[in-house]
């Protein structure tokens, strides 16, 4: 299995000159890690955490509907410093805690604030590969996946939060969210208001609460099938969110599925399809590891719920239908999250060139928000995409670089 992997790396290497180029110091150090990881069982975030010389813990907490989550935590980093400070970070839809460091030791955001001397945490939502733990329900019983993002905001964030807060002892954290990471955190403090004052600062990378602007072709189509929910359940999977390979290739087309090597592997990775990638920013040497880790799980309903706020154009929600929304709600349609209830500072970090987060909802959104939307910064880099955030050759100084300093004025 490890030649495998090392074998695709290397056929990676040769057919993306551009990427290889700027990339090449790291090539050496890629391969070693590939080999170090071995059999399947190791690839884990705390053997992808210790591999790169850092401590980490692992937690669980319980919600009250029962699921059980998992928490990564480094406590510290490889300086052994301490400033008491404590960082959260989230990830986006199909991801997991493995996201914030798969770039590895002086590069990952985790790695990166560990040195800075915070003591982080990494939440993992219900459903993806480290939370697929229920008191009483199975990952084989439908039941364990009917949440949307509403639910993680709601209920997951919260009770993680909660946790960590009682486990350091401090008042507040320091916050940081990606894509769904960002949706969730504004369903927090918009329908709990009281969470405000458990964030210190909070920097939303790619945010996103209205979606009408959005370019993703896959996200566009499931948008048109909502209402279609039999069909629409037939192409992606009914509980867990599986969408059928050719369906994907269908979509996305020449988009993602050129000829070549590495377009024709990741058009049928459901996140990169969802997500699209820049070729300049792809950093081709960690592919062997990164798609170790990604796509992690989500639940169809995560999928349809983002497919509802592109039709509706409101950030509200799960739509169930005229009935059941007045079983539900108590009206026709479903209630709005009031943004204006976010108080917390918080700070938006967007591209033009992001699939998912478009400029135009992201200004809409912080207009919405009113005083609690601190600055809204744009990549310099106008190509940047949604997933280059996490895993683009530049993230460490295009982005990284300005949550450590937005977290540092607090």
């Amino acid at each position: 299995m490890r030649s495998i992997f090392v074998f695709f790396a290397l056929v990676v290497f040769t057919v993306s000159g551009a990427a290889l180029s700027k990339e090449d110091d790291a090539l050496t150090e890629v391969l070693r890690r590939i080999e170090a990881l071995g059999d399947e069982a190791n690839y884990t975030v705390e053997f992808l955490i210790e591999s790169n010389g850092y401590p980490v813990e692992t937690h669980k907490v319980t919600t009250t509907d029962g699921y059980i989550l998992t928490l990564h935590r480094i406590p510290y980093g490889l300086t052994g410093k301490s400033s008491g400070k404590v960082a959260f970070l989230q990830h986006g839809i199909l991801s997991s805690s493995a996201d914030w460091c798969v770039l590895g030791a002086g590069k990952a955001l985790a790695f990166e604030l560990a040195d800075q001397g915070y003591d982080v945490w990494m939440g993992n939502a219900r459903g993806n590969s480290w939370s697929r733990e229920h008191e009483s329900l199975t990952i084989d019983d439908s039941n364990f996946w009917k949440f949307s993002w509403h639910e993680i905001g709601t209920i997951d964030l919260p009770a993680m939060i909660d946790y960590v807060l009682e486990q350091t002892g401090v008042s507040g954290i320091y916050y940081a969210g990606h894509s769904q990471g960002t949706t969730v955190y504004y369903v927090l403090m918009a329908t709990y208001p009281e969470y405000n004052e458990k964030i210190i600062v909070s920097t939303t990378l790619a945010p996103i609460g209205f979606m009408s602007h959005m370019t993703s072709p896959l996200l566009k189509v499931l948008s048109f099938w909502t209402g279609t929910l039999d069909t629409l359940l037939g192409l992606i999977g009914v509980n867990e969110f599986l969408p059928n390979n050719d369906f994907i290739k269908y979509v996305v087309g020449d988009t993602l599925c050129q000829e070549d090597a590495i377009t024709q592997f990741l058009c049928t990775n459901a996140l990169f399809a969802i997500c699209g990638f820049s070729r300049a920013q792809m950093n081709t040497t960690l592919l062997p590891i990164m798609t170790k880790y990604t796509p992690a799980g989500a639940s169809t309903k995560q999928l349809i719920h983002y497919g509802q706020e592109i039709q509706s154009g409101y950030f509200r929600q799960y739509d169930y239908g005229i009935l059941s929304n007045m079983a539900q709600y108590g009206r026709v349609t479903p209630p709005r999250y009031d943004v204006t209830q976010i108080t917390a500072p918080t700070y938006m970090i967007y591209s033009k060139n992001d699939w998912l987060s478009a400029e135009t909802d992201v200004n809409k959104l912080c207009n919405k928000m009113g005083d609690g939307c601190k600055g809204k910064i744009l990549m310099s880099d106008f190509k940047f995409n949604h997933l280059d955030y996490m895993f683009g050759i530049d993230a460490p100084t295009l982005v990284y670089s300005k949550v450590i300093s937005l977290f540092g004025r607090y």
